[in-house]
């Protein structure tokens, strides 16, 4: 498949002009970002996501993207996407509800439910959409959500959008979490949580939740959107992968990283699903995400199935360079996963490592506040299946000296 030179975007503007009056705030807080060493970079990429990416100019090893699977920039994907829009155009016009829902939408749907074994499955705009929408969806105001401290910020603004009381128990604590719901007499109980937390790499004890949520009467929603076609033995996640099914009652993912696409789903019984039909926000009021997305996104569905031995050689990978980085004195915390994190303390320590790996030729993003805690800041590996043994070594080499 021949691709044309990619778009080049025009220069930015250098003509620096005065804020207005009723802006004049953004200074100081922008001042205090970069004083508190949390400024972030905006970077431009050139290319397609893979092994290597051209970043700023810059051609490194890419341990920075959530593609873990390496299907972003697969030309099958690609093809896929062009006979979707090919078929039913790009742009999908208009709501689900109205006219935006296609053929392709549909198959990616009924295949997303095939594949988690749930009876139906409703897709979103985005994997922040399907939580924020859902948990609002689920309860309100007289209700109660108990949360994992870790859960990813779309969860967080789910709860609080959902205007229902949010009791956050600390990370993986089940005798904290069991206390809250003990002590509700809420309408509703909902216990959220990640099954593999984005920042740490770590695993939520879904078996443990399963059992507590249960004892106290309260709904199951696990967010699997980094497990999701890395664990289990048809891929569909961590929930497969320990067996709780039948304990979680609503299961979010998404389509963006180790599928390779775009977009949010959300699956489990079909008279759930139909619920958020009728009253999740962000879907009823949301165009539908383009045919050529869910085109794209189907073929990654059928691709779990064809070639399994991706994921599995991706996590052999992983728990060997996991192993080699605790013996050579990093600090991994409780990582367990693809996502690596080497946990340095302070902020600026985190961006000054990251800088020097970059010189080293990898890319390995700082993680600071709010996205971790303060004083847990850290450089996070993404491993992927494309990544090669001289990638592991370069990159054990490099975190070695640099933190010597």
């Amino acid at each position: 498949m021949t691709c044309r030179p990619p778009f080049r975007a025009p220069p930015s503007p250098t003509t620096a002009t005065a804020l207005p009056e009723a802006l004049g705030w953004i200074d100081e807080g922008l001042e205090a970002i970069r004083r508190d060493g949390l400024e972030r970079p905006r970077r431009v990429r050139t290319g397609r996501q893979g092994r290597r990416v051209e970043l700023d100019g810059r051609s490194l090893v890419n341990f920075g993207s959530n593609d873990y699977l390496g299907y972003a920039g697969d030309v099958r994907l690609t093809k896929a996407a062009s006979r979707a829009a090919c078929a039913e155009g790009f742009g999908a016009g208009a709501s689900p509800l109205v006219s935006g829902h296609s053929s392709t939408h549909a198959a990616l749907e009924a295949a997303l439910a095939q594949l988690l074994g749930t009876g139906d499955a409703l897709l979103f705009p985005s994997g922040f959409a399907a939580n924020a929408a859902t948990i609002a969806a689920l309860v309100g105001p007289g209700d109660i959500v108990v949360s994992d401290e870790r859960n990813h910020a779309s969860i967080i603004d789910g709860c609080r959008l959902s205007r229902a009381d949010v009791a956050v128990f600390p990370h993986r604590d089940m005798a904290a979490a069991e206390r809250l719901l003990k002590g509700s007499a809420a309408r509703r109980k909902l216990v959220v949580t990640d099954s593999l937390f984005s920042m740490d790499g770590t695993m939520a004890p879904l078996d443990d939740l399963a059992e507590v949520s249960a004892r106290h009467g309260a709904m199951l929603l696990v967010d699997e959107a980094h497990a999701t076609g890395v664990f289990g033995a048809r891929g569909s996640g961590l929930i497969e992968e320990t067996g709780t099914a039948d304990g979680v009652h609503v299961r979010v993912g998404t389509l963006s990283k180790a599928l390779g696409a775009a977009g949010g789903f959300v699956a489990g019984h079909p008279r759930l699903v139909d619920w958020l039909r009728h009253s999740a926000r962000a879907w009823v009021f949301s165009t539908a995400h383009p045919p050529a997305v869910a085109g794209a996104a189907l073929r990654a569905v059928e691709l779990l199935g064809e070639e399994p031995q991706r994921r599995t050689a991706l996590l052999d990978r992983a728990t060997a360079f996991r192993d080699r980085l605790r013996a050579a004195g990093l600090d991994l915390g409780d990582a367990a996963s693809q996502i690596v994190p080497v946990i340095v303390g302070s902020a600026e320590r985190a961006v000054a490592l990251a800088a020097r790996l970059a010189d080293a030729g990898l890319f390995v993003p700082a993680i600071r506040p709010p996205s971790v805690p303060a004083g847990g800041s850290l450089v996070r590996a993404s491993l992927a299946w494309h990544h090669t043994d001289d990638d592991l070594d370069r990159l054990l080499d490099a975190l070695a000296r640099s933190l010597a």
